[in-house]
């Protein structure tokens, strides 16, 4: 990353904090640098970034939020902004051709880095999580060491609404579980429903 760059991103991530007045609970769970998957539901353009600026500057350094290519890469500065906080940009459209989006992941974090990841795949429209698609099973089942650790995002579709260009300032919180794991002869449909219980378990706490 360069200079520029890892400014840029210092600078991202406290207007992150100061768009989102967040405050996290770690709920089971202790910041380590260990190799991680944090997965959350997904409401806004914004909570990848909100995500990577909640967690300890030692931790963003080691953190890849997974984003999308159609909003990120869609002008010079947003890639500008997607380099600054080191996202994986992942072009829906194009991926498959190519290559798959977890061997992809997996590729960029290698044996150092942690991965931020929207299970949902797209944003909700009223706030309520989707179905978990079965990229996160696929990545437990090819990293079987990767803790996964399940997030809750409250309160951030009203920040940055579907559709809308503008951040408007408001209070959220984020809400970091204990890490699951995938078990042996887990189904992928139980693994996921699992998963998404764990999210929405931390709505409750």
């Amino acid at each position: 990353m360069s200079p520029w760059c890892r400014v840029t991103g210092q600078g991202l991530a406290l207007i992150a904090k100061l768009l989102s007045g967040f405050s996290v609970r770690w709920i089971g769970a202790e910041p380590d640098t260990c190799q991680r998957v944090y997965f959350a539901n997904h409401t806004s353009h914004l909570d990848a970034v909100v995500l990577w600026a909640a967690l300890p500057g030692s931790l963003r350094q080691l953190t890849r939020p997974v984003a999308a290519e159609d909003y990120w890469g869609q002008t010079p500065f947003r890639r500008f902004l997607a380099q600054s906080f080191n996202a994986i940009l992942i072009d829906r459209k194009q991926i498959k051709v190519h290559q798959s989006p977890i061997e992809l992941m997996l590729r960029e974090i290698g044996t150092t880095y942690s991965l931020i990841v929207f299970p949902e795949g797209s944003r909700a429209i009223d706030g309520e999580m989707g179905e978990f698609k079965s990229g996160l099973y696929y990545l437990a089942k090819k990293r079987p060491d990767l803790e996964l650790v399940p997030v809750y995002m409250d309160n951030m579709n009203r920040i940055l609404p579907r559709g809308e260009f503008m951040p408007v300032p408001l209070l959220s919180s984020i809400s970091i579980g204990a890490p699951i794991f995938l078990e042996p002869k887990e189904s992928k449909q139980d693994f996921l429903n699992r998963a998404m219980r764990s999210v929405k378990a931390l709505k409750e706490r």
